[in-house]
Formats: structure tokens, C-alpha cells, sequence
């Protein structure tokens, strides 16, 4: 496989090492894993989301959840123990772990196994000192006014 060389972004960019790992983190996945198990990824509105895998025959105390820097994984361990003979085994009952890599501020708030499938439920709560705000313009004599009143006050203290 191919590498893209992402050398044009460290030149021009600061602080954008994590999107570039990303990436070639993504380009560098092995295909044999990106099948099992199944999932689908849901906007729900602009700051809520919802992941769901298809992870039939596990059991609540077979499936691990667990997010670290950044990074949603989600293990199922299957147990060996399984002593059936099959005539065909068509559901996949083996062991998987899938990641999922969260954006700045995205949050895992809730989790949930209904009918075999695990559902995450994910929420971007962005900081207030991160949100846009909008800073008010003054016109040039109520701005020089006020300087001039900033001056006064200094010298009736100084007095």
C-alpha cells in the first residue's frame, strides 16, 4: 500500500499532528478487521450522535467499552467455552475490537445492548470559552468619550 507524504502539512500547519496521524492511521488500517462486526455511525443533530454495532450472541459482561485520549474502543471478548457442534456457523461469534477516533469534545454519555445491538450514545459539548461570540463595535465619539472619562477619572485620583 501506498503512503501519502504529509509533509506539506507540518510545514504550513501547527498543532494539526493529531489530524495527521489520523489519516495516515487510517490509510495504514488492516482491511481483514473493518468488516466485524457491523456498525453504523448516526447524526442525530449538530452535536449528538450515535454509534451502533451489531454485536449479536455477546452478552453485556463480554463487551468492553472504554475511551482514552481521543479514542473510542469497544472490545468483545468471546469466551471459548463454547462446546456446540455446528452443521454451519454462520454468526460470527469471535472476538473483535473496533476504534473509533473521537473529534475534539466529543463525549460518550451513554451506552446501551437491546436486541444485539450495542448503541453509543456520543455528544459534542464545545466550551464556552471555545464558542464564538460576537464583540460589539462603538461608535468613534462614544469610544473617544469614554477614553476621555478613563482620563478624567485617573486624574481626579491622582489629585
Amino acid at each position: 500500500m501506498n503512503s501519502i507524504d504529509l509533509t506539506p502539512l507540518y510545514r504550513s500547519s501547527v498543532g494539526f499532528d493529531r489530524l495527521a496521524s489520523l489519516i495516515d492511521n487510517a490509510l495504514t488500517t488492516d482491511n481483514n478487521t473493518i468488516g466485524y462486526p457491523p456498525y453504523n455511525i448516526e447524526i442525530l443533530d449538530e452535536n449528538r450522535y450515535v454509534i451502533a454495532l451489531a454485536v449479536a450472541g455477546f452478552s453485556q459482561e463480554e463487551l468492553d467499552i472504554q475511551v482514552e485520549k481521543g479514542v473510542l474502543t469497544v472490545r468483545g471478548n468471546k469466551s471459548s467455552k463454547d462446546e456446540r457442534k455446528y452443521l454451519y456457523q454462520g454468526i460470527a461469534n469471535r472476538t473483535f475490537e473496533r476504534k473509533f477516533n473521537l473529534a475534539d469534545y466529543v463525549e460518550v454519555t451513554d451506552a446501551d445492548l437491546t436486541n444485539g445491538l450495542l448503541t453509543i450514545s456520543l455528544v459534542k459539548e464545545i466550551p464556552e470559552a471555545m464558542k464564538p461570540k460576537t464583540i460589539s463595535i462603538n461608535h468613534g465619539n462614544a469610544s473617544l468619550e469614554h477614553k476621555q472619562n478613563k482620563r478624567l477619572s485617573k486624574d481626579d485620583k491622582a489629585a
